[in-house]
C-alpha cells in the first residue's frame, strides 16, 4: 500500500500521482498533528498547543474549529469526537507511521535470521523519505517528531547497510556512506561501516585513509580518541580479515532468561580446546523446563569461532537434518548427496578442522542424533531432549529440574516488570510456586499478567489457586507442560482458542495468515485471522517467524491437537475445513507459472498483459517459495487423513515450484504421496499426472530408464485428452538418451494431436524444432508461447534459437535472442533460465573471438548451476569454459573443465553431451602435444 499523507519531507496529500500542499501553514500544522495519531482521537487541548504552542489566543478552539472545517474540503475522514477530532485513515495511509512499523518489523525479520528480507523492508522504508521529516511544519510539533524520526531514520541506514554488509554487498554501499559521513561525521559507527565497505571491496588503503579521516574529526571536534566500534574495524582492516562469514543460527536469546547458573558453568567449562577431541552434551528434562531457551542462551556465551549451527529435530530423520547442516556449511543446494552415508560423510568433511558448536534441539533418540555429531577437533554439541540418551556414546548429560523460588520470581519479574511484582512480593512468591517453578508454566502465566494491566498478581494467584488440583501435576513430567499450556488456553477468548486447537491439524512448523482465516471460517466465509494469531502470539503459545508468518513450539502443537480431539472430534474434520483453500491458492498459484495450461483459462496476448503476466508470474513463484514448507506438510496431513483427492491433486499443483526451484526432495516426497493417495482412491487420472511428476523428477536427475518406465505406466492410465503431454515427455526422455529417432516420432505424433491445445502445440512445436533443428518450427512455438501469455516458455524458446542461428554463424541474431530470454528471466526472478541465457551470451562471445569475456560468464553460469543442482547445465558451462581455456593456452584447466563435464554427461546418459566433451578431449590432448 502506498502512503497517501505524506509527512517525511514538505507535508503533502497524494491525490492520484500528484502531490497536494495543503495551505496556509497552521492548516498543515493541525494536519500532521492528526497523522501522526491517525486513527486515535486527538484532544482539542493537544491540538491547540501544537499548533500556537504555549501561549495560544483566547479564540483558540474556536478557530480549531474553522481550520477543521476548511481541511476536511481537502482531506476525507476527519471526525468530531467527545472531546477531540479523529482523522479516520489507515496508519499505513501515513508515510511517518508507515516508516516506523516497517522498520519494527525489518528488526523482527532481522533477529529471526531473515539478512535478506530485512535489508529489503529497511531499503523500502528509507525509500518513503523525500526530505527533512515534518519539512515546513513550525512549532513544537516538529521538534518533538521530527528529531526521533530522523535519528530512526539514520539508525535505519546504518542497521540496512550492516545487513548488506553482511550479505557481501559492501562495494554496492561506499557511495551511500561517503554520504552519510560526509552529512554526520561524529558518527563513528558509520565511519566503521564505510572502512569495512572498502575493505571488502578490496580497497584496503581507502579504508585505513577513511580511519585516519574519522580520528582527525573525533579529536578536532570533541578531542575524544576512536571508540571501540571503529578500533576494531580499524584492526579488522589491519589484519586483512577476509575469512568468509560464519553461520550463527541459533534462535534470538530470551530477554528474561533466569538462573541455571550450574548449568551454564558446566556447559562453558566443557568448551574443547584447539586440536582437543570434540565433546558432546546433553541437556535433559520435562517438557516445559527450559531446556532450549538454556541451549540457547549458552550458545551465545561460547566462543568457538567457526560459528554456531543449529537444528529443531523433533520427529525429522537424520538424513533431512544433514541437508540443513551442510546447506549451512556451504554446500551448494543442488550438492546435497542423496544417501545418509553420503551425506554423512559430507557433513564430516566439512566440519573437519572447523571448531564448530551444533545445537541439536529436542531429540527423542540416541539413533537420531548419531549421525549429527561433528568428529572434528574442538567441535561441540549441545544437544536437548526429554531423556538423558545415555546411550549415546562418549556423551555427558546433565538433567534440568525447576527453578529455585528466587529464580521463579526473577523470571516472572522480567516478564511482568520490576514493578509490579515490588508492588506484591508475596503474591509473586505464591504464582512461582502454584506454577511448580517450570519455566513454560511461568511464562504463560506471566503473559497473562503482561496483556492484561488491570489484573493484579494477587488475582491470577486466587485464579492458579482454584485450579490447584489440575497444577499439582506441574511437578509430573509431561503432565506438567499440558497443564502449563492448560493455564494459557483458558485465558484465551472464544475465537482463540478454537484456532489454536484447529491449528492442532496441521503439522507444519509455520503458517501465514490466511491458513488462520480459513480454520475460522463460518458459513464457508473466511474471517481475519492475523488479529487472533497476534493475540496468541501475545499469549506466548505462537512466535513470529519472519515476515508475515507464524510458527510454535511442537509440544504446544501437541497439545492443539488433544484439545481438538477432545472438544471437536477428530483432525480430518478439520482439514476437510481449509482443503478447499489450500487446494485453491496452489491451483491458482500453479496456473500463473504455467499460463493457459488446461484448465486454467488464461491467455493473455497483448503486450500489456504479457507484461502483468509475467508480475503475476514471478509473484506466484515468491509466494510458493514461502508456503513451501507448510504446503509439503498439508500434502503429508491430507494423505494421512485419508484425504486422498485432495492429497494427490495438492502433489500436483506443487509440481512447478519444486521444478523452478529445485527442492528435489520435496518434489519426490509429495509426488510419491500424491501417487500413493491417487492409487488409493482408485483415480487413474491422478496416478497418470503424479507418475509423469516423478518422471520429470527422474529425467531432471539422470535416471532415464525410471523416467521412461515411470511414463509408460502413466500412459496405461492417461485420459485421451492427456496422452499426448504423456507421449511428449517420453520423446524428451528419448532425446536425452540420444534415441532420436524414437523421439522425432513422439514429437511429431504430439504436433498432430494438440490441435486444440495451444500449450500442447506450442511444447510440441518447441521440441520438435530443436530436434529437427528447424527454425521456422522454433518460431512458431515462439508465438505460440506469446499468444498464451507463457513469457517462461517464450524465454526457453528465444534460447533455442540463439543456439541454433548462432550454428549457423547468425552471432548478432543469436545475442539479440539470448538478450532477451536473459531480460525476461530476470523480471520472472528464475535464476536458472537467467543462467542458461548467460550460457549462451558466453557461447556467441566464443564465436566473436572473445574467449575471456566467454569464460567469465560460464563460470557465472556454472556458479549458479552447481548452486541448483543442475548437473546437465553444469555440463553444459564446463564445455564453455574448457573450450575458452583452451583457446586462450589455458590447457591444464580445459582438461579440468572436460573431465568434470564428462562426468556430469555420464551420469546424465547424455551421449551428445560425451561426444562433444570427448571433441574437446582430443583438441586439448592435441595442444599438449605442441608444447
Amino acid at each position: 500500500m502506498s502512503a497517501r499523507f505524506l509527512l517525511l519531507g514538505p507535508l503533502a496529500v497524494r491525490d492520484g500521482e500528484r502531490d497536494v500542499t495543503p495551505g496556509p501553514a497552521k492548516h498543515r500544522v493541525l494536519l500532521a498533528a492528526l497523522l501522526l495519531h491517525a486513527g486515535h482521537a486527538v484532544t482539542v487541548d493537544r491540538l491547540v498547543a501544537a499548533v500556537w504552542g504555549e501561549e495560544p489566543p483566547a479564540s483558540a478552539e474556536a478557530v480549531l474549529r474553522v481550520y477543521v472545517s476548511a481541511l476536511r474540503k481537502v482531506v476525507e475522514g476527519i471526525r468530531t469526537v467527545p472531546g477531540g477530532y479523529l482523522l479516520a485513515v489507515e496508519p499505513d495511509e501515513v508515510d511517518a507511521l508507515r516508516f516506523e512499523r516497517m522498520v519494527a518489523s525489518a528488526r523482527r525479520t532481522r533477529d529471526a535470521g531473515g539478512a535478506q528480507d530485512a535489508a529489503e523492508l529497511l531499503r523500502e522504508a528509507l525509500g518513503l523519505w523525500r526530505g527533512p521529516a515534518l519539512d515546513g511544519i513550525e512549532g513544537e510539533l516538529r521538534r518533538a517528531r521530527a528529531v526521533p524520526l530522523e535519528e530512526l531514520r539514520l539508525a535505519a541506514l546504518e542497521e540496512r547497510v550492516a545487513l548488506d554488509l553482511g550479505l557481501g554487498r559492501g562495494g554496492e554501499v561506499i557511495g551511500e556512506l561517503r554520504a552519510l559521513v560526509a552529512a554526520h561525521p561524529l558518527r563513528e559507527r558509520a565511519w566503521a561501516q564505510l572502512m569495512l565497505a572498502l575493505h571488502q571491496a578490496g580497497r584496503r588503503s581507502e579504508a585505513l585513509e577513511a580511519y585516519q579521516a574519522a580520528r582527525g574529526t573525533l579529536v578536532d571536534e570533541l578531542g575524544l580518541e576512536p571508540g571501540p566500534e571503529l578500533r576494531e574495524a580499524h584492526d579488522r582492516v589491519l589484519a586483512e580479515d577476509d575469512r568468509p562469514s560464519v553461520p550463527h543460527e541459533t534462535p534470538p536469546d530470551v530477554a528474561d532468561f533466569t538462573g541455571r547458573k550450574a548449568v551454564l558453568g558446566w556447559i562453558a567449562a566443557a568448551v574443547p580446546a584447539p586440536g582437543a577431541a570434540p565433546v558432546h552434551l546433553v541437556l535433559y528434562g520435562p517438557a516445559g523446563s527450559g531446556k532450549t531457551a538454556l541451549a540457547v542462551h549458552a550458545a551465545g556465551g561460547l566462543d568457538l569461532p567457526d560459528g554456531t549451527l543449529y537444528a529443531s529435530l523433533r520427529d525429522r530423520t537424520p538424513g533431512a537434518v544433514l541437508e540443513d547442516l551442510v546447506r549451512s556449511l556451504g554446500c551448494p543446494d543442488g550438492a546435497v548427496p542423496t544417501t545418509l552415508d553420503e551425506r554423512v560423510r559430507l557433513y564430516r568433511s566439512l566440519v573437519a578442522g572447523r571448531r564448530v558448536l551444533v545445537v541439536l534441539d529436542d531429540a527423542t533418540s540416541e539413533a537420531q542424533v548419531r549421525a549429527l555429531l561433528p568428529t572434528g577437533a574442538g567441535c561441540m554439541t549441545l544437544v536437548t531432549s526429554r531423556s538423558p540418551l545415555f546411550g549415546l556414546e562418549a556423551a555427558r548429560a546433565y538433567p534440568l529440574d525447576v527453578l529455585e523460588p528466587g529464580e521463579a520470581v526473577a523470571m516472572l519479574e522480567g516478564i511482568v516488570g520490576a514493578g509490579r511484582v515490588a508492588a506484591e512480593p508475596e503474591q509473586a512468591r505464591r504464582i512461582a510456586r502454584l506454577c511448580g517453578g517450570l519455566p513454560l508454566a511461568l511464562r504463560i502465566a506471566g503473559s497473562r499478567l503482561a496483556r492484561r494491566g488491570g489484573w493484579t498478581l494477587e488475582y491470577l494467584a486466587d485464579l492458579l489457586g482454584d485450579e490447584r488440583g489440575r497444577l499439582d501435576e506441574l511437578s509430573a513430567g509431561d503432565l506438567a507442560v499440558r497443564s502449563s499450556l492448560a493455564l494459557g488456553y483458558r485465558a484465551l477468548a472464544d475465537d482463540e482458542r478454537v484456532l489454536l486447537r484447529r491449528l492442532g491439524a496441521l503439522t507444519s512448523p509455520d503458517f501465514a495468515p490466511w491458513i488462520a482465516a480459513a480454520l475460522l471460517s463460518r458459513d464457508g466465509e473466511p474471517r481475519e485471522g492475523r488479529r487472533v494469531l497476534d493475540a496468541l502470539t501475545e499469549a506466548g503459545l505462537l512466535q513470529e517467524r519472519g515476515l508475515d508468518r507464524y510458527g510454535w513450539h511442537d509440544l504446544t502443537r501437541l497439545y492443539a491437537a488433544e484439545r481438538l480431539a477432545e472438544e471437536e472430534g477428530a483432525a480430518s474434520a478439520v482439514l476437510a475445513r481449509v482443503a478447499g483453500e489450500i487446494l485453491d491458492r496452489a491451483r491458482r498459484a500453479r496456473e500463473l507459472m504455467l499460463p493457459a495450461e488446461p484448465g486454467s483459462g488464461l491467455t493473455l496476448a497483448r503486450t500489456a498483459e504479457r507484461d502483468l503476466a509475467t508480475t503475476r508470474l514471478a509473484e506466484s513463484a515468491r509466494w510458493l517459495a514461502a508456503e513451501r514448507t507448510f504446503m509439503v506438510a498439508a500434502v503429508t496431513d491430507l494423505h494421512r487423513a485419508r484425504m486422498d483427492e485432495a492429497a494427490w491433486r495438492l502433489a500436483f499443483y506443487l509440481t512447478p515450484l519444486f521444478e523452478l526451484g529445485a527442492y528435489h526432495d520435496d518434489w519426490r516426497a509429495t509426488a510419491l504421496l500424491g501417487l500413493e493417495s491417487a492409487r488409493r482412491a482408485g483415480h487413474p487420472h491422478g496416478q497418470a499426472l503424479l507418475l509423469r511428476s516423478l518422471a520429470d523428477l527422474d529425467r531432471a536427475e539422470g535416471r532415464l530408464e525410471e523416467a521412461a518406465d515411470a511414463l509408460r505406466a502413466a500412459l496405461s492410465l492417461t485420459e485421451q485428452g492427456e496422452v499426448a503431454r504423456t507421449t511428449l515427455r517420453l520423446g524428451l526422455v528419448y532425446r536425452a538418451q540420444g534415441d532420436l529417432a524414437e523421439a522425432e516420432r513422439c514429437f511429431a505424433e504430439c504436433l498432430a494431436a494438440f490441435g486444440a491445445d495451444p500449450r500442447g502445440m506450442a511444447d510440441a512445436l518447441r521440441a520438435l524444432g530443436e530436434l529437427r533443428g528447424s527454425e521456422e518450427l522454433l518460431r512458431r512455438g515462439l508465438e505460440g508461447y506469446r499468444e498464451l501469455g507463457d513469457p517462461r516458455g517464450e524465454a526457453a524458446v528465444l534460447l533455442d534459437l540463439a543456439a541454433l542461428v548462432l550454428g549457423l554463424r547468425r552471432t548478432k541474431e543469436a545475442r539479440d535472442a539470448a538478450e532477451r530470454a536473459l531480460g525476461l528471466s530476470r523480471r520472472l526472478g528464475d535464476r536458472l533460465p537467467e543462467a542458461a541465457a548467460a550460457l549462451v551470451l558466453a557461447n556467441v562471445a566464443m564465436s566473436e573471438g572473445r574467449p575471456d569475456t566467454a569464460a567469465t560468464a560460464a563460470r557465472d553460469a556454472l556458479a549458479v548451476f552447481e548452486t541448483h543442482g543442475d548437473g546437465r547445465g553444469r555440463a553444459r558451462a564446463l564445455l564453455t569454459i574448457a573450450a575458452a581455456s583452451l583457446d586462450l593456452d589455458e590447457v591444464d584447466e580445459a582438461v579440468d573443465a572436460i573431465a568434470s563435464a564428462m562426468g556430469e554427461f555420464d551420469a546424465l546418459g547424455d551421449r551428445r553431451g560425451l561426444t562433444e566433451a570427448e571433441e574437446l578431449a582430443t583438441e586439448a590432448r592435441r595442444r599438449r602435444g605442441l608444447r
